[in-house]
């Protein structure tokens, strides 16, 4: 049968079965979430009561650590806030502002338990340090001093407590003050 080609030619076929010609599936698009960014007189009343309420949920609640937590940095008008929504709820945010000591401060830095280890923390720390300008300070908590050194943040001090919890003092020297260091 040297005409019959069955044994030789066949139809390619994707080993899920479907034909060959059928639409491969598709993945919905993986984007980045907007990461918002406000001073206070620009940010609503609802979504500071949100921000508030996370902190305070996860700080005092969570961690059972009461403090006061508004200290009034929130209010000064050279504090900038970074947060990231997941319907309409406040899932992630810090916030940033020049310290006395010519540093920029990070801190409030948090995480809703429901939306852990998926980056965000990690997203909003990259965004704020590239707006940054001089050295960054921080005070770590100290279980996430390993976190913040991979990102570049170096101890700088020794571990002091704050509010019943262990903290870590941490500065991230930018490229020019590490070439001057």
């Amino acid at each position: 049968m040297a005409g019959d080609r069955s044994d030789s030619w066949q139809v390619a076929r994707p080993r899920d079965g479907r034909p060959r010609h059928a639409t491969a599936p598709t993945l919905p698009a993986v984007t980045s979430p907007a990461i918002r960014s406000a001073t206070f007189d620009a940010l609503s009343a609802r979504t500071f009561h949100d921000i508030v309420r996370l902190r305070v949920d996860t700080f005092i609640v969570e961690q059972d650590c009461p403090y006061p937590e508004l200290d009034g940095r929130d209010v000064l008008p050279s504090t900038q806030h970074f947060w990231v929504e997941h319907d309409g709820e406040v899932v992630s945010y810090l916030r940033m502002y020049p310290g006395t000591d010519e540093a920029t401060w990070i801190g409030r830095v948090v995480t809703a338990q429901s939306h852990r280890g998926r980056g965000l923390g990690g997203l909003l720390m990259r965004h704020a340090l590239s707006s940054a300008t001089g050295p960054v300070r921080i005070s770590a908590q100290a279980r996430l001093a390993p976190w913040y050194g991979s990102m570049g943040f170096e101890r700088c001090g020794e571990d002091f407590d704050e509010d019943n919890m262990p903290h870590t003092p941490m500065v991230l020297r930018q490229s020019a003050e590490a070439a001057e260091a």
